[in-house]
């Protein structure tokens, strides 16, 4: 069959499954809480929407191009040096900046069973297979995914924690995967939800980072922050990999208003305690009440949770989903991530997360 005279994306676009993100409504209800997209139930720091504010009276201004001012305040936090760091749109536009600089066409790029949807989606757009490593307990298997390394590999990508499973690798299997891949390929941490770990034997990959030619990390502030709407995420890499990515970025891909908020809400480290410290409380709380009614939790260190549904007709996720709705909880469905009979929950206000385990206790009642 010729293809039809017209003009043609590249070969794997059109095997992309696009990105669908978690709903946001619940129709007919007159107050919703929204715990699908793994948002900061305490908000933004007053600080950071003070910064934003002030950025209204200048509109007209292009930003910095190269947030000098965020890459600054990042560096300040962490230790870093920040030329070693490159800012982008969310951590999604520096996922996608690797997969256009790394990968070529036939390349491959491997990731979990369970991991972020944009690591495919950002592989098959450079024209490059993506590769699926098994996981073992909802958790990344270092031993599948250095099987999966072949001659064609180029990056390898590792969200810890991952998301939507909670789970996390302790930092000596990510070294123990960083040394057995060949120099050439590029392993990219994903450490989006780092903030809220509290494992001793975790690490977000600033050390390996800084010691290695081939690894980066990339954060956000979509997450602990509270700055999902602002659309702001970061890179820290060795020098040659911020390089080639600063060839290829937008001159202006992070906005003004973004990069004056994410520096105020660095410096702002009471609002960032405040939110760790809610997370941890509630995190568990919901863990145990959710057991304690017969459904299956993994355990998470991230400030979600992931809930595991039976097949039996009438108690299945979608069911269950169905009369979260009704009652204006809005959770995620991770059918995408190949969870078909599990529902992702953020951890909600305290209303949220009551509201929550009372409708799931009734839903398991019947």
């Amino acid at each position: 069959m010729t293809a039809p005279l017209r003009p043609q994306p590249r070969p794997g676009v059109l095997d992309i499954a696009a990105y669908v993100p978690g709903k946001s409504t619940a129709p007919g209800v007159a107050k919703v809480f929204k715990l699908s997209s793994n948002e900061s139930p305490l908000g933004a720091s007053p600080k950071a929407i003070a910064a934003y504010r002030h950025c209204a009276q200048h509109l007209e201004d292009y930003p910095d191009g190269s947030a000098t001012e965020l890459r600054e305040a990042i560096g300040r936090t962490y230790g870093l040096d920040p030329d070693r760091i490159v800012c982008g749109a969310g951590s999604d536009d520096i996922l996608n900046l690797l997969a256009r600089a790394y990968l070529a066409d036939g390349d491959e790029a491997i990731h979990t069973t369970h991991g972020f949807l944009v690591y495919p989606i950002a592989t098959l757009g450079a024209g490059a297979k993506p590769v699926v490593a098994a996981e073992k307990n909802f958790t990344a298997d270092i031993d599948a995914m250095i099987k999966a390394v072949t001659p064609k590999t180029k990056i390898v990508f590792l969200a810890n924690p991952n998301n939507p499973t909670g789970t996390y690798v302790p930092f000596d299997e990510v070294k123990r995967l960083h040394r057995a891949l060949p120099p050439h390929v590029l392993l990219v941490l994903d450490a989006a939800y780092a903030e809220y770990v509290t494992k001793n034997d975790y690490e977000s990959g600033i050390e390996l980072v800084a010691t290695s030619e081939n690894v980066v990390m990339c954060r956000t502030f979509s997450k602990i922050h509270g700055l999902a709407a602002l659309r702001l995420g970061w890179l820290y890499g060795p020098a040659h990999v911020v390089d080639a990515l600063n060839r290829i970025r937008g001159p202006f891909n992070v906005n003004a208003p973004a990069i004056a908020a994410g520096a105020a809400s660095l410096a702002d480290t009471a609002h960032l305690e405040k939110a760790r410290a809610h997370n941890e409380k509630w995190l568990g709380w919901l863990t145990d009440e959710i057991s304690k009614l017969g459904l299956k939790v993994t355990p998470s260190v991230g400030n979600f949770l992931l809930i595991h549904f039976p097949e039996t007709p009438g108690k299945t996720a979608a069911d269950a989903d169905r009369l979260l709705t009704s009652k204006g909880c809005v959770l995620r469905a991770v059918k995408a991530y190949h969870l078909p009979n599990a529902l992702r929950m953020s951890v909600g206000t305290e209303e949220a997360n009551r509201l929550v385990v009372k409708t799931l206790a009734e839903f398991m009642s019947k």
